[in-house]
């Protein structure tokens, strides 16, 4: 059966990706290292349990930029896709990662709760405004890439809500400076167990689904089949395969039944008409049949 590839498009600026990574994986290191430090100072589970939400982030950005440098390996006899997936796979893993901290945070919580612990709220309160600037930052370096690329959309994410759970800390730590209310410590440890198990959601499920090669969440299985059988000369189109190579890159495989009496020209015109559909919904390597 005659068969068709579209070019492979590799996800652009992976350079500019890779620095953005690097330098959001600093900022947040040297504050994850200030903040558990305070938090073990001053007893606060809400620094603690920031400090580790902030620690997961910096794994999953560590994971992301090793799954970049991965994806620009070439493909071989064993890997014919290069190690395009890992990309995938680090999505997952920051996902699962951030589930763990959750569920330590929730013990820890429970924890507090039965035996509270006095807290300096002022010192809190400092540390966690410094927090919010840092991660504040950090997520505006994710800001342009968030919306073309799975690791990108989750790094931007945590970081955005670190810095509004740095907000909440923030005032929980003011309130216990003026109150000693030490139990809004533990109460804001959940909070932010709530918020990170909130955010996170979508992006396990995500991964989940392109790990086990289903339709990317952005791309309509039927709007591509429709699309498809719109193009003058084609009859029917069947056997439609949708998967994601890489968080960047989607593939398709499919079978068309065309008019007969076409020349090769014209089937030619075609499958180029095909392509040129599926780049719009996203879709950058194709397979095409002919029945």
């Amino acid at each position: 059966m005659p068969h068709d590839h579209a070019h492979d498009h590799h996800a652009p600026a992976i350079t500019t990706v890779n620095r953005t990574l690097i330098i959001g994986a600093v900022l947040n290191i040297v504050y994850v290292i200030v903040e558990f430090g305070m938090g073990l100072y001053t007893q606060s589970l809400a620094l603690m349990a920031d400090a580790g939400h902030n620690l997961s982030d910096v794994a999953g950005l560590l994971l992301s930029l090793l799954a970049f440098r991965l994806a620009k390996v070439k493909s071989s006899r064993t890997f014919t896709y290069g190690y395009r997936k890992s990309t995938v796979l680090a999505s997952l893993a920051n996902a699962v990662l951030l589930l763990v901290a959750v569920g330590g945070i929730l013990l820890e919580s429970v924890q507090r709760f039965r035996q509270p612990e006095p807290v300096a709220g002022g010192i809190v309160a400092w540390v966690a405004a410094l927090g919010i600037v840092i991660n504040a930052a950090s997520a505006l370096l994710f800001f342009r890439q968030k919306d073309h690329d799975l690791n990108m959309r989750g790094a931007y994410l945590h970081l955005l809500s670190d810095a509004l759970v740095s907000v909440g800390v923030v005032v929980s730590g003011v309130v216990i400076g003026y109150t000693n209310w030490f139990w809004l410590d533990p109460v804001m440890g959940l909070i932010v167990a709530v918020v990170i198990l909130v955010g996170t959601w979508r992006l396990l499920t995500d991964s989940l689904r392109l790990s086990l090669d289903g339709v990317p969440t952005n791309i309509d299985l039927a709007d591509v089949q429709a699309d498809i059988a719109a193009v003058a000369g084609v009859e029917r189109v069947h056997h439609v395969h949708i998967w994601a190579m890489s968080t960047t890159e989607n593939a398709l495989t499919a079978h068309l039944v065309l008019q007969p009496g076409l020349t090769n020209d014209q089937i030619t015109a075609i499958r180029k008409t095909v392509r040129h559909e599926l780049e719009h919904q996203g879709i950058t390597h194709a397979t095409l049949e002919i029945d």
